[in-house]
């Protein structure tokens, strides 16, 4: 079988991305489901060590974004890629419309207070580019904010400043990865209408994923808008195909193993007071058990 290459899927800085000409259905990377199966259980005991790595160094984070139109496999892909590694040292964060309160601050103060922690790796189902996507197809949103300034000049303002803080937070340690789930709009179809005859999928329907069927074209411009503006080579986009759902999870996984491994983690190396108290330790547990 083919290896998978991350570069293939990365949207290099400068780029102008045009959807329509970026594949949604790649050749499979592996031949049965029993094969995907192996192929996935095995980036997932590699991931695992990675992450213990990631935890016990406690010098750097990982903050995984997914983005998507609906129903193009978020949650199976984090499900799925992320299910074997330790809760402790993963959050998962899934944001839903701004209450009130949040509407009064800056359109990234909601994110940043869900940011990782050094050591651990932070996911975002969804996220702070939603307020470049969604507000940017149903302008109406834009005016609830009460944003100063004209609809023209806030997305760019509003790009700069997602590429500042995703500056900053790599000069402090947190390396960002982003995946756009690219799914065709008549996959997208068929797998709504799974879910209306499957009883089981009945509950993941909402009238809303109709209505935002409509702004398909919409949606896609303010995409690669989005993608083209801020995907940088210190915080990549990648545009992964995902009418396959397991091709789409086995490269997104082997995405994230390629960041795992550029960062060099290495197990903290004890100085001499650590070994000492170690041995200190160590010896208190040798001692012969007090008389009770």
């Amino acid at each position: 079988m083919a290896k998978i290459h991350p570069d293939t899927y990365k949207v290099l800085p400068g780029t102008t991305l045009r959807l329509d000409q970026v594949e949604t259905l790649a050749a499979p990377f592996y031949r049965s489901e029993k094969h995907y199966q192996k192929l996935l259980a095995a980036q997932r005991a590699e991931l695992d060590g990675h992450q213990e790595m990631l935890y016990a160094t406690g010098q750097q984070s990982v903050l995984m974004i997914f983005q998507a139109m609906d129903a193009a496999g978020k949650d199976g892909v984090i499900r799925h890629v992320m299910s074997g590694i330790n809760p402790q040292g993963c959050q998962v964060f899934s944001f839903q419309h701004p209450s009130d309160g949040e509407l009064k601050h800056d359109f990234l103060w909601r994110y940043v207070s869900c940011l990782p922690e050094r050591g651990r790796i932070g996911i975002f189902n969804r996220s702070y580019y939603e307020e470049v996507l969604i507000v940017r197809v149903h302008p109406k949103i834009l005016q609830s904010e009460g944003v100063p300034g004209t609809s023209d000049q806030v997305w760019d303002q509003r790009y700069q400043s997602i590429t500042a803080l995703e500056q900053h937070l790599h000069r402090n340690g947190t390396r960002i990865l982003k995946f756009f789930l690219h799914l065709s709009e008549e996959e997208q179809r068929k797998r709504l209408l799974e879910r209306f005859e499957n009883p089981a999928k009945n509950w993941k329907l909402n009238r809303a994923d109709l209505v935002e069927r409509e702004f398909w074209p919409a949606y896609q411009k303010a995409y690669e808008a989005c993608i083209s503006a801020t995907s940088t080579e210190e915080s990549p986009w990648y545009v992964v195909p995902a009418d396959d759902k397991e091709n789409a999870r086995l490269i997104i996984s082997q995405i994230i193993l390629d960041l795992f491994k550029c960062l060099d983690l290495r197990m903290p190396i004890q100085n001499k007071a650590r070994k000492k108290e170690l041995q200190s330790m160590r010896d208190a547990l040798l001692e012969p058990k007090r008389p009770s």
